[in-house]
């Protein structure tokens, strides 16, 4: 096998990488939030680049319809049901196993986002919410971490590499997350592969100039793609905006939120529940507790109940993912009578 730096020769002899550029991105450390349709873009061609460490973090396992788009994924994932941070790094490791490759089966809050992102070089957004994405600019504008925004629903997607108090943050632009079910999301709208992959691959290049120490290359402003009409354009932002609530006025509102208790998953017919906080969750006891019903699976990761019409997930973490309801109380209560809190 050849060695680690001749595996990366043909992306060293490309003069603006160069082999400084290419030692750069080995000794670095990158965090992916989201291991979705963007993630799986995003994490393999990072992967393959060489990044010294990846931090993987999704909250979710694989679905069937995720195939379909998010290319680190088999049909025996969905199967088994393997949290989407997990099956992607056993992918990944397989691809390059010269680097190291973190998962981490949480969902990103503000009571957990330092534990997750601190001393990375560059957060890379592979999420598929405006909670997440508010909480992460907060974070990274407040760090001073480069942070890179993208977005794909549809045919349409949306890629902004964020340089802290040198180009406009998240909130520069959208002061606030639209409000609920006013967005289109991938569940009511759809979404097609290359388009998810057109921009996780914008995303990865301004990741690795980062990472490369090429800043000065870095994308000013905001990129939009319409791949079915065959249109690629960008609007030119020159710095952060006056007034901005976040890059200018400091005000971390997502980042000093407390924790939500439970979320409505978009176009899921589902609620994600929260373990309450302060409170020991013990997932060993409740597994060992649960084994014996016959509506249990368990793949070892987590563990998925049936009861009655709901299909419950539950994480180590005290997360569970409850299916056939949006009712946040009904979601609830279901969760209390599984793990007794």
């Amino acid at each position: 096998m050849s060695t680690p730096n001749a595996r990366y020769g043909r992306q060293s002899l490309v003069a603006e990488i160069g082999a400084q550029g290419q030692a750069r991105i080995e000794k670095s450390d990158v965090a992916i939030v989201g291991v979705g349709a963007l993630g799986c873009q995003e994490a393999a061609l990072l992967a393959r680049a060489g990044v010294g460490r990846l931090r993987l973090i999704d909250r979710d396992f694989v679905e069937e319809t995720n195939l379909q788009r998010q290319v680190l994924y088999e049909e025996s994932d969905a199967r088994d049901a393997l949290p989407k941070a997990e099956a992607a790094r056993a992918h990944l490791s397989r691809v390059n196993a010269s680097i190291r490759i973190d998962a981490h089966v949480r969902d990103v809050t503000p009571s957990n986002i330092d534990a997750l992102l601190s001393g990375v070089d560059v957060v890379v957004d592979g999420s598929d919410n405006f909670e997440v994405r508010y909480l992460v600019n907060d974070w990274c504008v407040k760090s001073g971490t480069p942070w890179i925004y993208a977005a794909a629903v549809g045919t349409s997607g949306l890629m902004m590499p964020i340089l802290p108090r040198v180009t406009p943050c998240l909130r520069c632009l959208f002061e606030d997350p639209p409000p609920p079910g006013t967005a289109a999301t991938c569940d009511t709208v759809g979404v097609l592969g290359p388009t998810t992959s057109l921009v996780g691959s914008l995303a990865a290049l301004e990741a690795l100039k980062i990472l490369a120490g090429k800043t000065d290359a870095v994308r000013r402003g905001l990129v939009r793609a319409e791949l079915w009409t065959n249109e690629l354009s960008s609007v030119n932002l020159a710095g952060p905006t006056p007034g901005c609530p976040c890059c200018d006025l400091g005000n971390y509102a997502f980042l000093d939120a407390a924790d939500v208790g439970s979320t409505e998953l978009c176009g899921r017919d589902a609620v994600q529940v929260r373990a309450p906080r302060g409170r020991t969750f013990e997932f060993e006891r409740i597994r060992s507790a649960l084994r014996a019903r016959q509506d249990v699976a368990d793949n070892g990761y987590l563990l998925r109940i049936t009861d009655g019409e709901l299909s419950i997930t539950l994480f180590p973490d005290g997360r569970a993912i409850v299916k056939g309801t949006t009712d946040a109380g009904r979601a609830r209560s279901a969760y209390a009578r599984l793990v007794g809190i």
